[in-house]
């Protein structure tokens, strides 16, 4: 049975919210971001989830989500700004219940 789990997400102003997530709408992190409205509107997800953008870059805080970049995700931070060893792309992390507790922060805008 599918159930919310819950995420905590620190905007670019540094204000940390705590954000109930369904695990049962194969959401990613850049849409539940959009969803709670926690970056100005079209300044991330530009490129709709495709790996091709990095405006959803992350970084992960607390060892919660173990898995490692993909070949898009890598290519795609190469050429980001503001990449650190736990950035990530937030179009490229599923809304499961194995990353019920994670901690991220959005980074600058590109």
């Amino acid at each position: 049975m599918a159930q919310d789990i819950t995420v905590y997400i620190t905007d670019r102003n540094g204000e940390k919210h705590e954000v109930q997530a369904p695990t049962d709408m194969n959401l990613n992190l850049m849409e539940l971001i959009r969803m709670y409205e926690l970056a100005e509107e079209g300044t991330i997800g530009i490129c709709g989830g495709m790996a091709m953008c990095a405006s959803c870059q992350c970084y992960i805080l607390n060892d919660v989500y173990k898995t490692d970049r993909n070949d898009d995700e890598e290519a795609m931070l190469s050429e980001a700004y503001h990449v650190k060893e736990n950035s990530r792309l937030g179009c490229q992390i599923r809304i499961t219940e194995e990353v019920d507790g994670l901690e991220i922060e959005i980074a600058p805008e590109q």
